[in-house]
C-alpha cells in the first residue's frame, strides 16, 4: 500500500510544503508571505488561517486531492523538552502550542494547520523530531552554574535523519551505532548519537560561530558588554544571534562571498573563515569524548556543507576520528516526511503528547 504524506514547514517569512508518495517527492513548494503581508497580523498565532489557506490554495493548484492524503506531519513547535520521533498532534498540544509555548515562534504553526486540515478528512496529524527534542544524559546537563544548567536546542530533525539516513545507505543499525552530526547552516549545531538517542550537543551558542551567530563567547567580556550601558537587551540579543559570526566580520552572510573574498587576496576573510572551521573541528573531537572515542561516523549537513572546500578542511582535520560522510542540505520536508512513513509502515512508533508525561520527563 502505498502512502501519501503531506508535510508542513512554516518559516518567519514562508510556509514550505511538500507531498510524498511513500519515499518519492511529488510536490516541493515555498509558499511565500511577503512583510507587508506578515505585519497585517499582531502574533504569529493571527497568521493561521492566512497560512493554512495558502497551503490548502497550492495543494488545488498542482491537483493534489486533500482526500488522497494518508497522513499530515508538521515541524514540532516550541514545546517542552520531548523524546525523538513522531508524537501524534492532540488538543493537549494544540492548547500548549496556542496558549503557552515556550516561545513564539513560526514553527509551532506547524502542528496546528496540520491539525486543522488532518480533521476535516479523517487523519492523522504528527510532528517529528520537535526543535525541543531532549535526550541529553544526565551528566551532560549541568553547565558549571546551577541557575543556568543546559538545555538542548539543536537541529534535530535535520541532524537525526541524515543520521537515520547514513545508516540505512550503509546497512547499519541507527539504534546501534555511534554518530556525531554537524549541521552546518546560519546557525551550527554538533551532536553525538549513542545508539539511537541524541545523548549531548554543541549548541549554537556554546561552540563554533557560524555566518551570523556568534557561538561561544568570552563569558567576562559579554558581561561587561551587558552593563557597559551601551546596549539594550535586543541589540545584546541581535549580537549574538542576527549580527554575530562572520557577519560581524565581514558584513556577509554568505560563504560563496567570503571564499570569493579569499579568492581576491583578503586576508581577514582568510583568517574568520579558518577560524570556523578550527571551531567546527573542535566541536566534533569535543563530543567523540563522550562516546570514549567510539564513533563509526562523522556526518557533515546543512546548507555549508555544499561548499567542498569547508568540508574537505573539517575533514582534514578530523578524519583520525572516525569516517566522515558529507550530506549536503537542510532537508526538512523530507526529513519530516520520511519520518511519518517509517511511523505508517510500522518501522517507528509514534508516541502521544501529554502534559504530565512532559512533566515527568522534565521533573
Amino acid at each position: 500500500m502505498a502512502f501519501k504524506i503531506l508535510a508542513i514547514n512554516p518559516g518567519s517569512t514562508s510556509t514550505k510544503i511538500a507531498v510524498y508518495n511513500d519515499e518519492n517527492p511529488v510536490l516541493s513548494k515555498s509558499i511565500d508571505h511577503p512583510i507587508e503581508e506578515i505585519s497585517k497580523f499582531n502574533s504569529i498565532q493571527d497568521q493561521f488561517e492566512m497560512r493554512k489557506d495558502a497551503v490548502l490554495n497550492t495543494l488545488k493548484e498542482n491537483n493534489i486531492d486533500i482526500q488522497s492524503l494518508s497522513a499530515i506531519v508538521g515541524r514540532g513547535g516550541l514545546l517542552p523538552p520531548v523524546k525523538s520521533g513522531a508524537y501524534l498532534v492532540n488538543d493537549e498540544m494544540i492548547d500548549r502550542l496556542k496558549n503557552d509555548p515556550i516561545l513564539e515562534h513560526a514553527s509551532n504553526l506547524g502542528a496546528i494547520i496540520s491539525y486543522e486540515i488532518a480533521k476535516t478528512i479523517g487523519i492523522d496529524a504528527f510532528i517529528y523530531d520537535s526543535v525541543s527534542v531532549d535526550e541529553l544524559i544526565d551528566i551532560a546537563r549541568p553547565s558549571g552554574n546551577c541557575n543556568m544548567d543546559r538545555a538542548c536546542l539543536s537541529h534535530a530533525l535535520n541532524s537525526r535523519a541524515m543520521a537515520i539516513k547514513y545508516c540505512k545507505d550503509n546497512n547499519k543499525k541507527y539504534n546501534e551505532s555511534n554518530l556525531i552530526v554537524a549541521h552546518l547552516g546560519g546557525g551550527i549545531s554538533i551532536s553525538v548519537h549513542e545508539n539511537g538517542r541524541m545523548i549531548d550537543i554543541v549548541s549554537d551558542d556554546e561552540g563554533p560561530f557560524s555566518p551570523e551567530r556568534s557561538g561561544r563567547v568570552p563569558c567576562k567580556k559579554l558581561i561587561d558588554m551587558c552593563f557597559s550601558g551601551k546596549y539594550t537587551h535586543n541589540e545584546m540579543l541581535k549580537m549574538i544571534r542576527g549580527k554575530g559570526g562572520i557577519v560581524s566580520y565581514l558584513d556577509t552572510v554568505d560563504v560563496r562571498e567570503v571564499e570569493k573574498m579569499i579568492e581576491d587576496g583578503n586576508e581577514k576573510a582568510k583568517l574568520i573563515y579558518d577560524a570556523m572551521i578550527y571551531q567546527i573541528s573542535k566541536g566534533i573531537g569535543e563530543l567523540a569524548t563522550v562516546v570514549d572515542g567510539n564513533v563509526d561516523a562523522i556526518i557533515i549537513t546543512g546548507g555549508i556543507a555544499y561548499s567542498n572546500k569547508i568540508v574537505s578542511m573539517i575533514k582534514k582535520r578530523v578524519k583520525f576520528i572516525a569516517h566522515v560522510e558529507i550530506i549536503p542540505g537542510e532537508n526538512e520536508l523530507e526529513s519530516l516526511a520520511l519520518g511519518t512513513l517509517r511511523v505508517l509502515t510500522k518501522e517507528e512508533d509514534y508516541k502521544v503528547y501529554t502534559e504530565a508525561e512532559v512533566a515527568r520527563l522534565n521533573a
